[in-house]
């Protein structure tokens, strides 16, 4: 390994800036930049934190893509914005919504790469740079538990610092943590969280799960079968000794496994485009941009704090 390339889940992390950090935090304008500063500070942060070579900040381009949608309607539903079912838009507060080409802007000016695929989330921006990462070891930067299916050992390490709980509370899981805290088989712990987490289901996504599984009957069954197609396997073995309510629950959820599999699983081959190099530079490569920008968002402090870490490597 020569270096670490840092991921950053960008929607991930902004939102969880703007609902973070109280919104009486404006700029000369009168207008909120709590999200621009909170999500420049946790940058600059997590900067210091891991100390990247490389960075590159993943972009929505599509939040709720046509693939999954036609396997699993439901997905994301309850996020559309009012009346946003023709346009698939997603409701985004006002106050958010302004802040994030600010945010983009200040991202550009300190050098620091953007990556997004036209038809795919950021999750399969994440998953498509960490599988196909044959050099550095990889850090992936969410608040989103569906990324933990991305740690590996193997060609390189991907790691996951996860945000749920704020910066402050984070935990960076591998293989290892995955498998413990979730109760899966350490050798396959990423694809059987992917597992896991299609069984089990989540409310956040719109995904129902399969009735009357929930995440302890869903590791005891990837710890005993392994992976989903080991379970599903066994489902078409007649002699096999799956309990009778279990593998009635899972029968009668057969369609949904195959539509809910293509929803949960994060791409790994999406067309990736970023804006430039990924190498994090150890000063911006627009400091005149970027101080105008911090002046005229009222950020200077948090893009002097960002400043500094990127020189501080």
């Amino acid at each position: 390994m020569t270096g670490r390339l840092l991921l950053l889940d960008s929607a991930s992390m902004y939102f969880r800036a703007f609902h973070g950090v109280p919104d009486s935090i404006v700029g000369p304008d009168g207008k909120p930049v709590n999200a621009l500063r909170g999500f420049t500070d946790m940058v600059a942060q997590l900067i210091t934190r891991t100390s990247p070579t490389r960075l590159v900040a993943c972009l929505d381009l599509d939040w709720r893509p046509q693939f999954r949608v036609d396997a699993v309607p439901s997905y994301k539903t309850h996020r559309l914005a009012p009346g946003g079912a023709k346009s698939n838009t997603e409701e985004v507060p006002d106050l958010l919504e302004r802040q994030v080409p600010m945010i983009l802007d200040v991202l550009a000016a300190a050098g620091i790469a953007r990556a997004g695929a036209d038809g795919f989330e950021a999750d399969d921006v994440l998953g498509t740079l960490a599988a196909t990462e044959r050099t550095d070891e990889v850090v992936v930067v969410s608040g989103d538990r569906d990324l933990l299916q991305l740690v590996a050992d193997d060609p390189v390490s991907v790691r996951v610092l996860y945000i749920g709980r704020g910066l402050a509370k984070a935990e960076l899981f591998g293989p290892v943590e995955v498998a413990k805290k979730y109760g899966v088989p350490v050798e396959n712990a990423g694809q059987a969280y992917c597992d896991l987490a299609t069984l089990r289901g989540d409310a956040s996504d719109g995904l129902p799960g399969v009735a009357g599984i929930g995440e302890k009957t869903a590791s005891a069954l990837m710890l005993r079968f392994g992976s989903l197609a080991g379970l599903r396997a066994a489902l078409d073995d007649p002699d096999s000794d799956i309990a009778r309510g279990v593998r009635a629950k899972l029968e009668a959820a057969t369609d949904y496994l195959d539509a809910a599999t293509i929803v949960v699983k994060v791409a790994r081959d999406a067309e990736v485009k970023i804006s430039g190099s990924d190498e994090l530079p150890t000063e911006p490569v627009d400091p005149a941009e970027l101080t105008r920008l911090g002046t005229k968002h009222g950020a200077e402090s948090s893009i002097a704090r960002l400043v500094a870490a990127m020189g501080s490597r």
